[in-house]
């Protein structure tokens, strides 16, 4: 639960006279939410552990929706929260977040991808992920990795909370965490904004 400090200090800074309010609300959503997502701490598919994050953010928009905030305030605060939680901390993190890019093209990168794909192929439960990693070079821009998303966990969740229009915002975060990585990210649709799948393709920055 460590990103729960992130939501309360945005909270607070944009909303000083009704935090206690606020986090109180993303509390009770989250609670009536986590019933739909307690299966992704035990499931198979490793894709499904981000949905209790998932499950705490849109508790939080649950309350400002309700609270009357437009779609770009909502969106503001939201991708604000995200980046704080992906940034990393010190030299230490930064350089664990760009280590993966580098092993890419590795024998045994290649055999931990293989098994991965076994995983993230076969949905864990219905209202999770499911996805195919990519390791052919011809697919990838001669990268050697990528990843599409066949079904996604999160729209699922936020449509079943009538919050479908919401979900593209987490979308956004995703060149933040590649740029994080040491890459760029190519990619020409997103399931929340219509798209058949989510494609993540990258090139090293």
């Amino acid at each position: 639960m460590g990103y729960k400090k992130y939501f309360y200090r945005n909270i607070k800074k944009h909303y000083p006279g009704k935090a206690v309010l606020v986090i109180a609300g993303t509390e009770s959503w989250y609670k009536t939410i986590l019933e739909d997502t307690r299966f992704a701490s035990t499931s198979s598919n490793p894709v499904d552990k981000r949905l209790d994050f998932t499950a705490y953010f849109l508790a939080l928009i649950k309350v400002l929706e309700s609270e009357g905030e437009p779609f770009d305030q909502i969106k503001k605060v939201c991708l604000e929260i995200t980046y704080e939680y992906v940034r990393p901390k010190n030299k230490f993190q930064s350089w664990l977040k760009r280590l993966p890019a580098k092993l890419i093209g590795l024998k045994w990168t290649g055999l931990f991808l293989k098994k991965l794909d076994k995983k993230v192929s076969k949905k864990g439960h219905p209202d999770g992920f499911q996805a195919r990693i990519i390791t052919d070079k011809n697919e990838t821009y001669g990268f050697g990795y990528g990843i599409d998303i066949l079904e996604c966990g999160i729209c699922k969740l936020f449509q079943k909370h009538d919050a479908s229009k919401y979900a593209s915002i987490l979308c956004e975060v995703d060149k933040v965490t590649s740029s994080l990585a040491g890459l760029e990210l190519i990619r020409t649709g997103t399931i929340a904004n219509g798209a058949e799948k989510c494609d993540f393709r990258f090139k090293k920055a």
